[in-house]
């Protein structure tokens, strides 16, 4: 295999969240990279320097790499695939009906990767798969290569969160690495020598399982919160103090104490299923795991069902919506709690307008009748209530007074818990949030 630790020669399949941050961050390391899709708009889009998805600090990097021609992007995969030292598989795997993995993207790769290869390489599952896939995908290259090359398989899973996955990238905590073979190992510990992490060193089964396990307790970490903020409505507690006193305790961390309508996005969702598929496969039940998704499933419309109790009818209601995208910093709209509840509030008859600083444009193609405000304020205008969804800074900048002065009724409920309940009150709004 060809290449020094400080210029390789790498290629990454798929543009998504998980290809082309990866395939960026590898540029601004200094390695040669060509990103493969199948979607030609966006391919030319990403040529011009124009990233597809939002992320903070991802187009610059773009561009930059882009500019100093370590970074190209094209839809020919056999050039592509052909003469590099690694291929990086960084497609999806979404979810099937009964909770499984679709692995049918990571197949076409492979198969696609089997017929273009002219020399020895590497090849590196980073998308998250099932705990057994990395194996799979060894034999089927290997059954469907043409030329008499050794192609090795690595599990190098990613862990970047949505709205910092650049951060997450360049300054991990740690680099997970499964591989089954020296050669293999030192390969993948060269690619990220420039990055200067930790390097965490495993079987590739315990590698895909790391992934699983690490998202589907944070899944859990938030249920649980979530689940003890309920039973503190009812006894008269205040979630944030409860979470104030558990973060001092080492043990336990100060991440993801924080009480709302339940988590979203692209990974805890499906992995939660993912993982829980796994187990009923192998005659196991991952009691918590299912805790989790059935607590999130109901957190979701919480405050809905709060709402729909304090009013006789949604009919022709004007309600207003506040963010969009699952969390701050993304436009992802996959699960995010703002989309259930926006078809319910639809369902039940409301005039509904929403506001989005980044996923409005992603929100008016799922529901172009929707109205979009520009503004927070905008949105509020004549409002009977307010459902906050998304903590972004320009909604945690209102004052309860740009609620009672804007709205027909002041009348908010808030899924993220950003205001202070004694100031709404004092301001004259009704206010109802998690778990306070």
């Amino acid at each position: 295999m060809a290449g020094g630790c400080n210029n390789m020669k790498l290629a990454v399949a798929g543009t998504g969240y998980v290809g082309l941050v990866a395939g960026v961050c590898f540029a601004e390391k200094g390695h040669t990279v060509t990103c493969v899709d199948v979607d030609e708009q966006k391919i030319e889009r990403m040529r011009a320097g124009d990233s597809p998805i939002y992320e903070e600090g991802l187009e610059e990097l773009l561009k930059k790499n882009l500019s100093a021609g370590r970074l190209f992007f094209t839809t020919d995969y056999e050039q592509a695939y052909a003469d590099t030292d690694s291929i990086f598989i960084g497609v999806g795997t979404p979810e099937l009906p009964d909770g499984s993995a679709n692995l049918s993207y990571i197949a076409t790769v492979c198969r696609e990767i089997a017929n273009s290869v002219t020399h020895d390489c590497l090849v590196v599952v980073k998308s998250t798969v099932p705990v057994g896939t990395n194996d799979k995908v060894e034999q089927y290259i290997h059954d469907n290569l043409l030329k008499d090359v050794t192609v090795r398989v690595a599990s190098n899973p990613e862990f970047l969160a949505q709205g910092k996955a650049v951060r997450d990238t360049l300054h991990a905590a740690r680099i997970i690495i499964g591989t089954e073979d020296e050669t293999a190992e030192r390969m993948l510990r060269e690619i990220y020598e420039p990055f200067g992490l930790p390097i965490v060193s495993v079987t590739r089964r315990s590698a895909e399982m790391i992934k699983y396990a690490s998202n589907d307790f944070l899944a859990l970490k938030i249920s649980y919160m979530n689940d003890i903020a309920n039973l503190c409505e009812l006894v008269g507690a205040n979630i944030d103090d409860v979470a104030e006193g558990m973060r001092y305790d080492p043990r336990i961390g100060a991440n993801f104490l924080n009480a709302g309508v339940g988590y979203g996005g692209s990974c805890f969702p499906k992995d939660t299923k993912a993982l829980r598929y796994l187990a009923k496969q192998n005659g196991y039940e991952l009691r918590t795991v299912d805790a989790a998704v059935e607590i999130n499933t109901l957190q979701k419309t919480r405050l809905f069902e709060k709402a729909k109790k304090r009013f006789m009818t949604f009919e022709n209601m004007k309600v207003a919506v506040l963010g969009l995208a699952f969390k701050p910093g993304t436009d992802d709209l996959r699960e995010a709690p703002s989309v259930e509840n926006v078809k319910l509030l639809i369902e039940h008859g409301a005039q509904v307008t929403c506001y989005d600083p980044v996923a409005a444009g992603n929100f008016a193609r799922r529901y172009p009748n929707v109205p979009l405000a520009d503004t927070p304020q905008q949105a509020l205008k004549d409002a009977f209530c307010c459902f906050v969804f998304t903590e972004w800074d320009e909604i945690k900048r209102l004052k309860p007074e740009d609620f009672k002065q804007s709205m027909r009724v002041p009348l908010v409920y808030d899924g993220r818990n950003i205001y202070d309940p004694a100031e709404m009150k004092r301001a004259g709004v009704e206010y109802h949030s998690i778990g306070r």
